[in-house]
């Protein structure tokens, strides 16, 4: 199910590869890629975007439970020459881009812990509330040429409840300046130990309350993941994406008795008004 849910979300892409008589000089986005919203349209200034993303996804780190979830999607951006400063959600960050190959990002971000009831089959009883916490993400990309057709990325994830850090390449496709159009990358993930055991860690007193054996895991290597993006306009104000990721756990995680699959998708599809 979870393949032909991708499928169908590849396929519906591709209905709407035709490409609108918009003037791309005067709407060039700050970097090219779909995985970045920017709702400037090349202009300094204010722009805002809003709407909503259908997810299918599983119900927490390392489930094999999958629902559908219902998601705002948009952002409040700030544009002054290649910096681009956004609220996204519980995100509050800034994007800049330099000599037109590297793009700097860092944000601020407020992570919602796991909760018992995130699992319909009662399969984090006994484990009590996860914690909620702060994230400062610091994020460099740096492109082979300024068309980004191809580039590599590094990402480090500081918070509360662990760190976490990524290293992945990625293709764009398609020729529009826009932002517009389809891009597929794959990154290495790695975590330190607070992290690790966040999700995938059960302690003595979690042990005897859920009936689930003690996991004390190390950090290390995480996982290897893929990701799929596309965003297409359908004129000037109305926006379509959609998202593909696929998540395959490291062998110390699929070892603990919370993760019910070695690997975790998520495919979703939405739309966005811009103001």
């Amino acid at each position: 199910m979870k393949n032909v849910n991708v499928l169908l979300l590849a396929v519906s892409a591709n209905l709407f590869t035709f490409q609108p008589a918009i003037a791309q000089d005067d709407n060039a986005a700050l970097v090219p890629l779909p995985s970045l919203e920017d709702f400037t349209q090349g202009e300094d200034g204010w722009a805002f975007g809003l709407g909503l993303g259908v997810e299918y996804e599983s119900a927490y780190e390392g489930s094999d439970e999958y629902e559908f979830e219902i998601d705002p999607a948009g952002a409040v951006q700030w544009r002054s020459g290649d910096n681009i400063f956004y609220w996204a959600g519980e995100a509050l960050g800034w994007r800049g881009l330099r000599s037109e190959i590297w793009l700097f990002e860092a944000l601020l971000a407020f992570e919602e812990g796991r909760e018992e009831g995130d699992s319909d089959d009662g399969r984090l009883d006994g484990l009590g509330e996860g914690e909620e916490g702060l994230e400062l993400v610091l994020q460099a990309r740096r492109a082979f040429g300024a068309d980004w057709r191809y580039w590599l990325d590094g990402r480090i994830v500081a918070g509360e409840n662990g760190n976490l850090g990524l290293f992945g390449i990625g293709r764009r496709l398609g020729d529009q300046i826009d932002g517009s159009g389809h891009e597929i990358a794959i990154a290495v993930v790695f975590h330190d130990s607070d992290y690790a055991n966040k999700d995938f860690g059960i302690d003595a007193e979690q042990s005897i309350a859920s009936g689930l054996e003690q996991t004390d895991l190390n950090g290390g290597f995480r996982s290897i993941g893929f990701n799929y993006n596309y965003r297409h306009y359908i004129n000037d104000n109305w926006q379509i994406f959609g998202e593909a990721v696929y998540e395959h756990y490291s062998g110390d995680i699929k070892d603990s008795p919370i993760a019910r699959s070695d690997y975790e998708a998520e495919v979703g599809l939405g739309f966005i008004y811009i103001f």
